[in-house]
């Protein structure tokens, strides 16, 4: 298959639209629950506060164990093919999601209830942690010259499609009388996941290797020891990624952190509310990374890149502010500034931008191993971020001070990165380190 063959690249990005989509259905519907609900079913406590704790707890767990997988994954990917390791990451996060849906809470199992949850969770982590490499590489492989920028972001597109859907899901159930939504009614989000596997499958199943892959593999250029090479040849490239994937904290705490800090007894948002401004906020960012990702085609990876990372930067003030004030109109303008726009940009971008870092034989190492260590960091934001307020449930500020300097940092570090958007991408990420 031709890089530029149009069916090909629109298979490619349709099949990490959707495989993608399950990927962050899944991981959203956990955060959505970690912040409502599993501080109440798995970890009752007289401390409302650390209940919630624990909560976030788990859903930090996965990213433990993601960059250990990324290091098995990426060896894999660059070895096997793209296609094999996202079929097993697809069916791996369908089956463990299922699971979770079907555990029975702390007052019918005692321990055994976190334990199979936490369990699960490190599953969900093992699958994620090949899934955005493998469909970012996959597609920014099969794209023409020139369009590689809008094609991937497809694919993080689709994350934001299931962080919507998700968020729908819930939504339509946290409606319900508190008895029947802590017994049975948070469970059928996780049940749903089924039906998004057969979706996803249907259009990964007809997928091809990209022919740029399967060249360097017939040719033997693939190295035997991907992750090895990437370290000894592209060392400042997978510290970039690292880096910058940290910024990926403003999601984690979009999701997870803020929806919790919102509902809190303190600041008293109806989790409704949160839930259907959140519906919003990402429904304007599924449809901004294609847009961004044809700026960032035209007029370079880091402009674009960098100025979506200077407005996460200054917006998550207004954000917190707006939920602070509990008035909805201000809260879903600070969500859809922060989420829809910024975010947006420096979210959609990362599958071009850090997959034209690094050479065909090491690229699926270099996004697994450096973006899943990066997210890594970021997961534990929403714990770190109640651990800090403690029960202060109003003092905002340290948290959005964290993620705007984490933001700003970002954008410096990719201030260093080599502009890639018109290099042919059999030149990418031949220059060593």
């Amino acid at each position: 298959m031709a890089v530029d063959d149009t069916s090909g690249v629109k298979r490619a990005a349709k099949a990490g639209f959707f495989g993608t989509l399950l990927e962050y259905y899944e991981m959203y519907i956990f955060a959505s629950a970690s912040a409502l609900i599993f501080g109440t079913v798995f970890f009752p406590s007289t401390d409302p506060a650390l209940a919630t704790l624990l909560s976030l707890s788990t859903f930090a767990v996965a990213f433990v164990v993601r960059p250990i997988a990324a290091v098995a994954l990426g060896h894999l990917g660059d070895r096997l093919g793209r296609k094999r390791i996202l079929l097993f990451t697809l069916f791996l996060m369908g089956a463990a999601t299922f699971v979770i849906g079907c555990i029975p809470s702390f007052d019918q199992i005692g321990y055994w209830g976190p334990g199979l949850l936490v369990l699960m969770r490190v599953l969900q982590g093992i699958s994620a942690a090949g899934e955005q490499a493998g469909s970012s590489t996959l597609t920014l492989e099969h794209a023409p010259p020139g369009r590689r920028a809008f094609y991937s972001s497809w694919t993080p597109s689709g994350s934001m499609a299931g962080f919507c859907l998700a968020t729908l899901v819930f939504l339509s159930v946290a409606g319900l009388p508190d008895h029947a939504l802590y017994s049975w009614g948070w469970r059928i989000p996780f049940w749903a996941s089924a039906v998004v596997v057969v979706i996803a499958y249907y259009f990964r199943r007809r997928l091809e290797d990209p022919e740029a892959y399967e060249s360097d593999r017939d040719s033997g250029m693939i190295p035997d020891f991907p992750v090895l090479t990437l370290i000894k040849t592209h060392p400042a490239a997978l510290v970039r990624v690292i880096l910058c994937s940290i910024t990926s904290l403003v999601s984690t705490v979009f999701s997870v952190f803020g929806l919790a800090f919102a509902t809190s007894e303190e600041v008293g948002v109806p989790r409704t509310t949160m839930l259907l401004t959140s519906v919003v906020a990402i429904s304007v960012a599924v449809v901004m990374p294609p847009i961004w990702g044809i700026l960032a085609d035209r007029y370079g990876r880091k402009p674009t890149y960098i100025s979506g990372l200077l407005g996460c930067a200054v917006s998550i003030y207004l954000y917190f502010w707006a939920i602070s004030t509990a008035n909805i109109v201000c809260i879903l303008l600070g969500s859809t500034l922060l989420m829809g726009v910024f975010y947006a940009s420096a979210n959609g971008l990362f599958p071009s931008f850090y997959s034209e870092m690094f050479h065909t034989g090491v690229r699926f190492s270099g996004m697994a191993v450096g973006t899943q260590t990066g997210w890594a960091i970021a997961g534990f934001a929403p714990m770190v971020g109640w651990a800090i307020i403690g029960n202060d449930g109003t003092n905002w500020l340290p948290i959005a001070l964290m993620v705007s300097v984490v933001c700003l940092v970002g954008a410096a570090v990719a201030a260093t990165a080599p502009e890639t958007y018109r290099t042919p991408l059999n030149r990418l990420g031949n220059k060593i380190d």
